[in-house]
C-alpha cells in the first residue's frame, strides 16, 4: 500500500462583511485544512476551531499533529472515532479520510456512506445581527426564501417584524445563539408564528435551558450549542423539537450521520448547519441534506474568495459538490 502523508495548513479567509451574532462579530473565517495523500490520491478536510467550545487554532492544530503518526500509519475512520473526541480536529481528519477513500475507490462518498444521492437543495441564508432597519435591508438583498436571523437583545421582536415586513415571502429561522431573554420568549414565540418564523434556534444557554421543558408550542425550537453528538439526543428530545447537526461539533461526517439517525429515531427534526467557512468545510454536510428537514450551509457566501471548484449557489439553492472539490 502506498505511503500516506498528512499536510496541515492554517487558513484565514476574509469575509465580505462582518458576521455578527449575540456573542460578537468576526471579519474572517479562520480554519485548519488538511490534505491526506496516498499515492496519487488526495483527501481533503477542513475544520473551524470554535472558542465557544474551548477550541483554539493552536490547540486544534496540535491535536491534529498528535494524530499524524497514526493517520499516516493507516488509522481508519472507525478507529479515529475512539482515538479522538468530537470536535473540530476530528472533523478535519474524518472528512479527509472519507474524501481519500472516494478518490482511491472511484466511488462518491454518498455511495460509500449509504446516503441518498445528493440533489440541489434549498439553504437558509443568514442575516447578521444588526438594527431592525439594517436587517430588513439585508433581507431585501438576499434572494433566498429561507432566511436565518441572528438575534440577541431586547429589540428582537422588532427585528423579526421588520424583516417580515421587508420579505413577507420568506420563511424565517431565528437564532438566539444562547442570547434571548427568558421573560420575553413566550410572547416572542406567540408573535413569531404569525411573522413567518418556522424555527427558533438555541434561545437560552446550553445547560440553562430548563424553561424549554414547558416551551410554547407555536414554533419548533432547535438545539444548537446544546447539541454535539448522538449520545445527547435522548436527553435533548425532552427540551427541543429539532437539532442542528454541524460537522465541526460532531467531529466529522461519520458521527454526523449517526446523530441524524438518532434524532430521527427520537422523533426530532433535523437542521444541517455550519460554521462560517468555505466549500471544503461545507461539502460533506451537503451530503446530509437528503436526510434533513432544512439546510443552513451558506458559509461560503460570506467569504470574499472561496476555493477552486467551490460549491455553486443560485436563488437560495446549493448544488452538491463536484468530485474536484470533495467526495
Amino acid at each position: 500500500m502506498a505511503e500516506r502523508t498528512l499536510e496541515i495548513t492554517d487558513v484565514s479567509s476574509p469575509l465580505k462583511a462582518a458576521f455578527t451574532i449575540s456573542r460578537g462579530a468576526k471579519t474572517s473565517a479562520d480554519t485548519i485544512r488538511v490534505n491526506l495523500r496516498q499515492g496519487e490520491a488526495v483527501g481533503r478536510g477542513e475544520c473551524v476551531p470554535y472558542p465557544r467550545y474551548g477550541e483554539t487554532l493552536p490547540g486544534v492544530r496540535a491535536a491534529i499533529e498528535a494524530m499524524a503518526p497514526q493517520i499516516e500509519a493507516g488509522l481508519d475512520r472507525e478507529a479515529l472515532q475512539a482515538e479522538m473526541p468530537a470536535g473540530a480536529a476530528r472533523c478535519a481528519l474524518d472528512c479527509a479520510l472519507w474524501d481519500l477513500e472516494a478518490k482511491m475507490t472511484g466511488r462518491p462518498v454518498w455511495q460509500l456512506a449509504g446516503l441518498p444521492e445528493p440533489k440541489p437543495v434549498e439553504t437558509a441564508v443568514t442575516v447578521s445581527l444588526d438594527t431592525a432597519a439594517a436587517m430588513a435591508e439585508a433581507a431585501k438583498a438576499t434572494p433566498s426564501r429561507l432566511l436565518k436571523l441572528k438575534l440577541g437583545g431586547p429589540e428582537d421582536l422588532d427585528r423579526i417584524e421588520a424583516v417580515h415586513a421587508a420579505r413577507p415571502d420568506a420563511r424565517l429561522i431565528v437564532d438566539g445563539n444562547e442570547g434571548l431573554l427568558p421573560d420575553q420568549f413566550p410572547a416572542m414565540v406567540r408573535r413569531a408564528a404569525s411573522l413567518g418564523v418556522v424555527l427558533i434556534e438555541q434561545p437560552f444557554p446550553a445547560g440553562r435551558d430548563e424553561a424549554l421543558l414547558r416551551r410554547p408550542g407555536a414554533v419548533s425550537v432547535c438545539a444548537d450549542e446544546s447539541a454535539h453528538t448522538s449520545a445527547e439526543i435522548q436527553e435533548l428530545a425532552r427540551r427541543y423539537d429539532a437539532v442542528n447537526v454541524k460537522l465541526d461539533k460532531t467531529g466529522g461526517l461519520t458521527e454526523a450521520i449517526r446523530m441524524v439517525q438518532a434524532a430521527r429515531a427520537s422523533g426530532m427534526g433535523v437542521l444541517v448547519g455550519c460554521m462560517v467557512a468555505g466549500s471544503i468545510s461545507m461539502a460533506p454536510a451537503v451530503l446530509l441534506a437528503g436526510l434533513a428537514d432544512a439546510t443552513d450551509l451558506d458559509g461560503p457566501l460570506w467569504l470574499a474568495e472561496d476555493v477552486a471548484h467551490g460549491l455553486t449557489y443560485a436563488d437560495g439553492m446549493i448544488r452538491p459538490p463536484a468530485p474536484e472539490l470533495w467526495g
